[in-house]
Parts: structure tokens; C-alpha cells; sequence
């Protein structure tokens, strides 16, 4: 399904004392596309991102998966479309810490009630993101760009229809960002999801289909490196 965004905008403050993160965004991604939105610090692109996995609210214009209009839903509605529909990976993990490596990445499967050959699928990931072996480590005992990698094959695991991704390379070196960036992108193809990634990367975003520079007043296509 594609995800459109029609006329989006974000305001802080009320009245006369608001002042606009972004406006007038609009975007269309079709199922299989990569969009890398670039822009800088400040400007607005993680909150665009929960926008648009409908975590945060918006005060014009719409969001829709398909034909489900985000904003038409209330938070229960909205939380069980995200279990069914999204991958997102996190600038800050949200690894839970009481959960192990392989529990975690199992978490979507398991809220889904998809039993058969989790364990095979959660063991398939972890080789993807090159943690195999791993999946007994609790959080704590990983470092930073593990637990990206934990955080990306959760993201992964159940095939969603959309991948939302905040710096997903921001903490690996770039041998295995690279491994990573290649990953989403072949699962995106395969399974036919919409990729939108927040990146500063030159190297994530040149892999993009199209990449867009965010500014208050909207999108402009970002010049090539």
C-alpha cells in the first residue's frame, strides 16, 4: 500500500504565537519505493517520521497507509495499525531491557500471534544484521550499534508494508552501516514496503530513489553528491 501525506503541517505555540515546524509537505511513496528525506538538525524530520507512523499529532492536512486516513483514528486504532503495518526503526532503540536479544526482535511476530517458525525467522534476521548468536544477550550486555542492529531486525521481522527508519546507521561503522542500508533495502523490494529514511548520511540517502530536502515550508528535491 502507499503512504501519502497531503498538506502536512506541525505547528508549536497557539494563535498568534505559532510558529510552523514544517507545512505543505506532501509525498506520495509507493510500495517497493525508497524516499530518503535529508534536511538539517532542528527541522523537523524525526517528528515528520512519527507523523506519519501517526505517534505524534499534526495540525493540517492528512496521512494515509492506503486508504486508511491516520488521522481519522483514535490511539487504539492507530497502536493496532502500527502492530499490523509498520517497521520503525528508532533513533534511541527502544530495546526493552527485561527482554533478551531474540525476545525482543520476536516482539511484532508475538503481538501478531504469528507462532510458526518464529524462532527461525528471528534467527534469520539476527544473521542479516550479523548478530547471530546472540539472541540469549540481554541489551546491557550489547553496545550501541548492536542495539541498532537489534532494533532494526525488530523492525524487519513481521514484513511490514511500511519502514519508517530515524538514522538507522547513526551508531555502525560504515562497513556494516552499508550491510544494513543494503538489508532494508532488499526487504523493501522483496515484500513490496514503502522505506522512508531520515538520514545525515550521504552514503544511506545516494541509495535512495528519491531523496528530499525537508524545510519548514516543505520538500525540495536535495541536490545529488
Amino acid at each position: 500500500m502507499p503512504l501519502r501525506i497531503e498538506g502536512l503541517g506541525k505547528f508549536y505555540g497557539q494563535g498568534a504565537e505559532a510558529r510552523p515546524v514544517f507545512r505543505h509537505l506532501d509525498l506520495h511513496v509507493a510500495p517497493g519505493e525508497f524516499v530518503a528525506i535529508v534536511g538539517d538538525s532542528g527541522v523537523g524530520k524525526s517528528t515528520l517520521l512519527n507523523c506519519m507512523a501517526g505517534l505524534d499529532s499534526w495540525d493540517e492536512g492528512r496521512v494515509l497507509h492506503g486508504e486508511r486516513d491516520l488521522g481519522a483514528m483514535d490511539a487504539e486504532a492507530r497502536a493496532l495499525w502500527r502492530r499490523a503495518h509498520v517497521g520503525f526503526v528508532f533513533q534511541a532503540f527502544h530495546v526493552l531491557p527485561h527482554l533478551d536479544v531474540g525476545q525482543n526482535v520476536a516482539l511484532p511476530l508475538m503481538l501478531l500471534g504469528r507462532q510458526a517458525d518464529v524462532d527461525a525467522r528471528v534467527a534469520r534476521m539476527l544473521d542479516a544484521v550479523g548478530l547471530a548468536g546472540l539472541a540469549r544477550r540481554l541489551p546491557q550486555q550489547l553496545s550501541g550499534g548492536q542495539l541498532q542492529r537489534v532494533a532494526i531486525a525488530r523492525a524487519l521481522v513481521h514484513r511490514p508494508g511500511l519502514l519508517l527508519a530515524d538514522e538507522p546507521t547513526g551508531n555502525l561503522d560504515p562497513g556494516t552501516a552499508a550491510r544494513v542500508m543494503d538489508l532494508l533495502l532488499a526487504e523493501a523490494r522483496a515484500h513490496g514496503a514503502s522505506l522512508v529514511l531520515v538520514t545525515h548520511s550521504e552514503a544511506a540517502a545516494s541509495l535512495a530513489d528519491r531523496r528530499l530536502h525537508l524545510q519548514a515550508d516543505g520538500f525540495r528535491p536535495a541536490a545529488p553528491t
